[in-house]
């Protein structure tokens, strides 16, 4: 395995910005992330695992250590709907192999980029489904040590966009595998509101693959779906994660809504220990702040086709570089604060800066 020196790592990422790695590597085993881990150790360098690079930016000065872009391969099937699959694998091909396997569960998670790695780390979600309803088990590397360890559903800490991999210990694992738990002949999920207008004058039931077909079909109609010459494309996806708030919060933003004669959309439910909190869409919070689709800040910008997405403006040459992407990101947030008293979270890991 190579440790490769000064590698830019905008190339490795969707917005294609930021600077270079003091150090890269890309191993493909256990033995050699060990060895890699060895090596930062031994000159005590910062560590980065980089999965897809689809939910990153990278600050303009790059990173200072090792970046490690893990290679691990394979799909083991364990039948009945069970897969193991190691973490440099492509999630959207792991789900088109399930749906071509009949198992229901992931489909509607077809379309997102980045590898199976990276989607136990954030919980990975979209259009009514989460990689925590059918992950059994994660197998992660305890990079301090260096030892293996099997965590299960619940030891994991799945939350909204989160698990305990980027919370509570984030920067002490490297996940290696994850095991996934599909229904064999199951039935896919509608419980979207833009899935279920999709289908609404077909008669009979949507296959699996109709539905991936058709997630992704939306995806790119909102510019959330990799493709090649799209300029709408170079960015992180969702910039912002959507806020929930209790009731009394909820109460006070859906005044202040009200006062300017508009009607806040929310989705109720309850947290852990029973009490109300409301999910509110933070597209409607950034276009009620002023910031609409195609907003441009230098170099940077909001989608034409999505308002959660910055992307960059420019290519080559002209390319938008770290800090104009995060200007755009500050004045989205600060102008949401002032107008509707809530911060928004950025979604994306913010490397470097």
């Amino acid at each position: 395995m190579q440790i490769l020196e000064d590698i830019p790592l905008a190339p490795f990422t969707t917005l294609q910005v930021g600077g270079p790695a003091r150090y890269f590597a890309e191993p493909a085993s256990l033995d050699e992330i060990r060895e890699a881990l060895a090596f930062a150790h031994s000159k005590g360098l910062p560590l980065f695992v980089l999965g897809g690079g689809s939910n990153l930016v990278v600050a303009d000065s790059g990173f200072p250590g090792l970046v490690l872009r893990v290679q691990l391969r394979g799909i083991a099937e364990a039948g009945n709907g069970g897969f193991a699959v190691a973490s440099g694998e492509s999630w959207d091909d792991f789900v088109a192999r399930s749906v071509t396997h009949d198992c229901a569960g992931i489909e509607c998670l077809s379309g997102i980029p980045g590898s199976v790695g990276g989607t136990p780390v954030q919980n990975v979600g979209a259009y009514g489904q989460e990689v925590s309803q059918t992950i059994t088990s994660v197998e992660a590397l305890e990079i301090a040590s260096g030892s293996v360890n099997t965590f299960s559903n619940s030891e994991c800490g799945f939350g909204y966009r989160s698990s305990r991999f980027n919370t509570s210990e984030c920067g002490r694992w490297l996940i290696l595998r994850t095991t996934f738990a599909l229904v064999a002949g199951g039935a896919p999920q509608l419980a979207y509101r833009d899935l279920q207008q999709h289908f609404a004058l077909q008669s009979g039931a949507p296959t699996l693959g109709q539905v991936r077909d058709a997630v992704r079909a939306i995806r790119r109609s909102k510019a959330m779906l990799l493709v090649q010459g799209d300029d709408d494309c170079r960015s992180a996806g969702s910039f912002f994660k959507n806020p929930v708030l209790d009731a009394a919060a909820y109460a006070a933003i859906q005044q202040r809504a009200a006062q300017r004669g508009l009607t806040l959309p929310a989705y109720p439910s309850t947290n852990a220990v029973g009490h109300e909190q409301y999910k509110i869409p933070a597209a409607w919070l950034v276009e009620h702040a002023g910031f609409h689709k195609g907003f441009t800040l230098g170099r940077a910008g909001i989608s034409s086709r999505h308002t959660l997405a910055i992307i960059n403006r420019g290519v080559g040459l002209n390319s938008a570089n770290a800090a104009e992407i995060v200007a755009l990101k500050d004045a989205m947030q600060n102008g949401v604060e002032e107008r509707w008293q809530v911060r928004l979270e950025p979604e994306p890991v913010m490397l470097g800066f």
